[in-house]
Parts: C-alpha cells; sequence; structure tokens
C-alpha cells in the first residue's frame, strides 16, 4: 500500500500533458490542449486536456479524471500500479509496506505476467551480452550480419534464449516466478510426457515487444539455423497482457518522431524497424509481422493521420501492401506509398543509403495510393477490357472505404481520368457501395451535430437561468440529485447566497446548506463516489472555514479513481453561458449567480428529501402488506407513514414556494 504523502509527490510532480502526449498528440488550443479522444472514434476533437486543472475530459464519451486515472484506463492496470508508473516516470521512490500473503495471492494475474516479462527480457539481454553462448552465436549475429551498433542492441533490449532447453525456465522458477506465470506468459512450454516445462525461444534471437508505455508485453524469436522445417520466428502467444492485433513493433520509441516529423512510416518486420532506426530514420514502426488490423491503425491514429507504407519490391511485397491500404483509408487515414527496389526490403535498404538517403528516397518516389495502385492494376490488366472493368471494381471499393467526402470526391475525379471511366458512373458505384457498408450513418451523424448545434444556440438565446434551472425537476432519480447537490458543493460550496424567508433576506452559505440539511435527518447519499467526494469537501471545509473555496485538486486528485473521474465530470459539464452584452445595454435583466443559487440550492435539496421520503414510504408500504404483522407493529408503521406524509406535505409547499 503506497502512503498519502507518497501519493500526494506522485500527483504534484505529474504533468498530465507530458503524460497523454505520450499517447496522443495534443495540440494547444488557448490555455489548454485539444486532440481526438483516444478511448472512442470521432473525426472532430472532442478530447481536452487542462495544464492548470491537470484533468482531462471527452466531451464525446464522457470519461475525465487525472493523470494517474488516465493511465489506468489506457494501460488498464490498477490505480496503485498507475500511480508506481507515473512514480517512475519522474523519479519519485515508491515506499510500501510488505504485502501478505493473502495479498500477494490476490494481486492481479496480469502484473505478475508484467513482472515476468521484464524479468525475462533482462535475462535475454544478459545472456545475449555476458553468456559465452549468447555472445558467440547471438551477439556476432547482431553485430556482424545485420550491422547494429551496441547501442542499438540495447536501446531495443535485444537478447538471446540458451540452446539448452529448459535452462530460461528453471532460472525463472529459481527466481521465484512462478509456473503458471511461465504457461500463460507463453515464455514457457510444458512436455506432454511428464509435464516438465521447456522454452519456446530456445536457441534463438530475441525481440522484446513494447506496449505504448514501454512495459514488455511479448517476445519475438528469430532462428539462426537453416533447418527450414524450424520456424523462422517464433513469438509470444496471445494472453491477458498481450494481443498481437493490439502493438505496433517499435511505437514506443517512434512516437515521439513521428508526432514531431507528422507521418508514420509503416514495414514489416522486426529488423525493417531497427534497421532504419539505427540509420537515423526513426518515426517507423511494424506490424510485426501480422496481418496490419483495424486496432494497430487506430493505435497509430492517436499520432499522426498521415502514413507512408513502405513494402518490398517483390510481388508478394506489392499486394501485401495493397491489402493493407483499404484499411488504413477506412480509418480516414492518408496514405502514401513508397516502393523500394527489386532487390531490397526497408532492412538492407536503410543499411545501404542511410539516413538521408532514405528521406530523399521518400521524398522523391513516395506515391499517392490511388495513382500507385491504378498504374499497378492497369499494367496488369494490359488492354483486357474484362480485367479492366473488375480492376476499376477493385478501385471503386477502395476509395468507397474513404470516410470523409471531400477527399473521396476527389480521388473519383482522379480515378476517371486515369483509367478513362465515366465519372458519374464512378460516382453511382461509390455511393452504392458506401450505402450497402455504412448504410445510413453519415446522415445520422449530421442530423446529431444539427440538433447538437441548435440547442446550443438556443440556450445561448434564452441566457443561462434557464439552463441552470431545468437540471432538476420533480421526476429527477436520487442519483441525479446527490451528482446535482456534489456539482454545488464543488462549484459553489465557498458562495453565498441571499434567501427570502416571508418578508426576510437570510444570508447563506452553499456548503452549509447543504450540510446543514443533510445532517438534521442524517442522510447519507446512496452514490458511492458522491459519498466519497462529500467527505472529502467536508473535511477541508470544516479545516478552512465557511466562506473559502476549497483548492479543486482534493477532488481532481482523489485517491478513489471512481471519485476523481466522477469530480472531473461534475466540474466540466454543463457550464453556464455568459449573457450577451447587448442584453445588459437594452436593460433586460440577467439572474446573477448568487439569484440562481437562491433558486437552484434550495429547490435541489427539497427535490432531493422529497426522493428520500418517497422511497421511505414506499418500504413502509410494503412492511405494512406483510403477513402476520401484529397490532404493536402496525401501529408503528402507520405512525411512522403519518410522519413521512406530513415531511412529504411540508416539502412539497416549500418546493411551490420555490418554483413560484
Amino acid at each position: 500500500m503506497i502512503d498519502r504523502e507518497t501519493v500526494d509527490r506522485i500527483y504534484a510532480a505529474a504533468d498530465i500533458v507530458e503524460i497523454v502526449g505520450d499517447y496522443v498528440t495534443l495540440k494547444k488550443k488557448g490555455v489548454n490542449y485539444q486532440a481526438c479522444c483516444p478511448f472512442h472514434e470521432e473525426k472532430t476533437p472532442s478530447f481536452i486536456v487542462s495544464p492548470s486543472k491537470g484533468l482531462f475530459k471527452c466531451f464525446g464519451c464522457g470519461k475525465g479524471g487525472n493523470a494517474v486515472t488516465f493511465i489506468m484506463e489506457e494501460e488498464g492496470v490498477s490505480y496503485p500500479e498507475a500511480l508506481r508508473m507515473v512514480a517512475k516516470r519522474y523519479g519519485i521512490e515508491v515506499k510500501e509496506r510488505e504485502l501478505s500473503e493473502e495479498e500477494v495471492r490476490r494481486n492481479d494475474d496480469r502484473e505478475s505476467m508484467l513482472a515476468l516479462n521484464g524479468w525475462a527480457a533482462d535475462y535475454f539481454a544478459r545472456i545475449l551480452h555476458d553468456d559465452p553462448e549468447g555472445r558467440s552465436v547471438g551477439l556476432s549475429y547482431f553485430r556482424q550480419q545485420r550491422g547494429l551498433t551496441d547501442a542499438t542492441i540495447r536501446l531495443f533490449g535485444l537478447g538471446f534464449c540458451p540452446a539448452r532447453g529448459d535452462r530460461m525456465s528453471r532460472d525463472a522458477q529459481a527466481a521465484g516466478y512462478k509456473r503458471e506465470f511461465l504457461l500463460s506468459t507463453g515464455l514457457s512450454l510444458e512436455r506432454e510426457s511428464d509435464g516438465s516445462l521447456y522454452d519456446r525461444f530456445r536457441d534463438r534471437v530475441i525481440f522484446p515487444v513494447h506496449n505504448i508505455s514501454g512495459r514488455i508485453v511479448a517476445f519475438g524469436g528469430r532462428t539462426l539455423r537453416t533447418d527450414k522445417t524450424v520456424a523462422k520466428y517464433q513469438n509470444s502467444p496471445e494472453s491477458e497482457v498481450y494481443s498481437k492485433k493490439r502493438e505496433l513493433y517499435g511505437l514506443y520509441f517512434a512516437k515521439k518522431a513521428i508526432q514531431q516529423r507528422g507521418y508514420a512510416i509503416l514495414v514489416e518486420g522486426y529488423f525493417d524497424v531497427i534497421s532504419m532506426y539505427q540509420a537515423g530514420v526513426q518515426n517507423v514502426v511494424a506490424s510485426s509481422g501480422t496481418s496490419l488490423t483495424t486496432e494497430q491503425i487506430r493505435l497509430l491514429k492517436r499520432f499522426t493521420r498521415n502514413i507512408t507504407v513502405i513494402y518490398d519490391g517483390d510481388a508478394a511485397g506489392i499486394h501485401a501492401a495493397l491489402r493493407g491500404i483499404d484499411m488504413i483509408l477506412s480509418e480516414g487515414m492518408n496514405v502514401r506509398v513508397v516502393p523500394l527496389p527489386a532487390e531490397d526490403d526497408p532492412d538492407t535498404f536503410a543499411r545501404r543509403l542511410g539516413a538521408a538517403g532514405v528521406e530523399e528516397y521518400i521524398r522523391t518516389r513516395e506515391q499517392d495510393f490511388l495513382s500507385f495502385k491504378a498504374r499497378l492494376l492497369m499494367d496488369e490488366a494490359a488492354g483486357d477490357p474484362i480485367r479492366k472493368a473488375a480492376l476499376v471494381s477493385d478501385m471503386v471499393q477502395t476509395i468507397a472505404q474513404i470516410p470523409d467526402a471531400i477527399p473521396r470526391a476527389v480521388y473519383i475525379r482522379e480515378c476517371a481520368r486515369t483509367m478513362e471511366v465515366d465519372e458519374s458512373i464512378l460516382v453511382s458505384e461509390v455511393a452504392r457501395r458506401r450505402l450497402a457498408t455504412t448504410g445510413d450513418r453519415e446522415t445520422d451523424e449530421f442530423v446529431r451535430r444539427q440538433t447538437s448545434q441548435l440547442r446550443t444556440e438556443e440556450r445561448a438565446a434564452v441566457g443561462p437561468a434557464v439552463e441552470f434551472r431545468q437540471r432538476v425537476e420533480a421526476g429527477s432519480s436520487i442519483e441525479s440529485l446527490e451528482r446535482e447537490l456534489t456539482k454545488y458543493l464543488l462549484r459553489y460550496g465557498h458562495c453565498s447566497f441571499d434567501f427570502k424567508e416571508g418578508q426576510t433576506m437570510v444570508p447563506c452559505n452553499v456548503a452549509e446548506v447543504i450540510f446543514g440539511e443533510l445532517d438534521a435527518d442524517r442522510l447519507v447519499f446512496e452514490n458511492r463516489p458522491c459519498n466519497e467526494l462529500l467527505a472529502a469537501y467536508r473535511e477541508q471545509w470544516q479545516r478552512l472555514g465557511v466562506g473559502v473555496e476549497v483548492p479543486l485538486h482534493w477532488f481532481l486528485n482523489h485517491p478513489d479513481p471512481e471519485a476523481c473521474n466522477l469530480a472531473v465530470d461534475l466540474l466540466t459539464s454543463d457550464d453556464h453561458y455568459v449573457p450577451s452584452e447587448l442584453w445588459r445595454r437594452k436593460d433586460i435583466h440577467v439572474e446573477t449567480a448568487d439569484e440562481m443559487l437562491a433558486v437552484g440550492v434550495p429547490k435541489a435539496v427539497a427535490l432531493y428529501k422529497s426522493k428520500v421520503i418517497e422511497r421511505l414510504i414506499g418500504e413502509q408500504k410494503e412492511q405494512l402488506a406483510r403477513e402476520g404483522l401484529d397490532e404493536t407493529e402496525e401501529e408503528r408503521i402507520l405512525l411512522r407513514l403519518s410522519q413521512l406524509n406530513h415531511a412529504k406535505v411540508t416539502i412539497a409547499r416549500r418546493l411551490q414556494r420555490l418554483i413560484l
């Protein structure tokens, strides 16, 4: 367990712009930063990062929080583990008490697997550099046959697994790592004959696979044997910590360069990435020998919308590139392709030309995907009208993947010119394909945006008072009223307002009113995160005194992630509109914040109490309907119902006065 003092140091050091910027490309907009949300698909950025408040908020999917909860959401880790990750980034020592056996047993399997992968990566690297077998076989291969420098080898954590079939498995168990995790990570396999363990990657050079935050989730192993019966590459299996369709090899090392250069280079294999990186071309990633997936494209989309695909110059490489292009286009990405000389792959190409040569080659040889594919297909058709018709259909299918209407129209026109086809025919064919694949989603999106804009304009026209009052009405649920009261506390707890009681104006403080009303009837919020924020506010309010604003970091950095996310939600949603200066010049009265609080706070409290009473009345009626009720118990319930109904009438009259 991490002590509160250390947690506070972690929060104080955490720069949310730096941390979120490791996962998405942020663009400065005023005092905040903006990006497309990493948690859901969107075309228009609605994800905001506020460095002054230390929070993030997506106004599309509703997710929000601080630097630590962002790591939790993005990495799928627990709160303590997210704290440790942020602490490690900023060099903060985390002191924890020793875990009990029960806590160790209950420790998340995922964390145990990641810890084992980290140990294995260090082990393979140590064997490569310090063990005679590793140096003579693995290190000499990397240096002499692949031309890698020691700095590159260490940067990518390359290693070697000994040829002895079970050496790594034995050493891992001797170091305290459990058999179950050796099997679940795929580092070890189990012999059918006797159940003993042996090494999956034995006698192979090793490539650790890092996730986007730098943690090792898997390994790739290449054999150095010439025996064709042995698979050249062996990769970790799918597991709790590794899904090959969601990882891009090299992205952890490339993400900063991708942001700086404005585009990513996509290649196929481990050595393609490593050799290009060593040559100085660092904005390069690979699909790790697997077919490109939608998840990988979306991962890359966080950093750039521009992809340059470099493929082997042979026929297989060309058609592999074509298969991936349609998927990239369907995600709204911009794609260019670079064909290499037939004798090269990206690995040999980078080693032969170096950074300057590679960049110059890309600059002069890269082609727009449409021009490239059209010329390629037309060459293959070779004047055959039947094949040409089929290839035009293939081009239509590709263009139909483009989600944005303007570039789609440009590509249709270019395709019509290149392939000598009537443009109107292509337009109708593309429309037909899109209708079949996307339905009417584009229309729905247009209507949604128009409706949203209209509502915004309407709220701006009627002024803030109506929008403020419409939040809570008689039909509101207990949970929504608890959220509303919590929002009043966090935003306005320190504020005062004048409440009219009969003919007298009584000065009131928001926090005093809310706490006083709740305490008078010993009410506790049912919503746990609301209750956590209520307790946090009460503690600081009692310490600071009435009328003193409680700093928001007590809520935005709350140790309970759910409470933290709720605080972000309450503090960033439904902001009031600023009345037009024109209204003031025309002497149109606009309610002040004090006037709105004078209505909103008492009304929210009264509605909340009314809802609680309705629930209690329902519970008492259920008890009254029970069979076998004795006379004394029946009288007690009837008395309680009478008291509750009286309270209900009193609150109803109070609400009527508030509404009037």
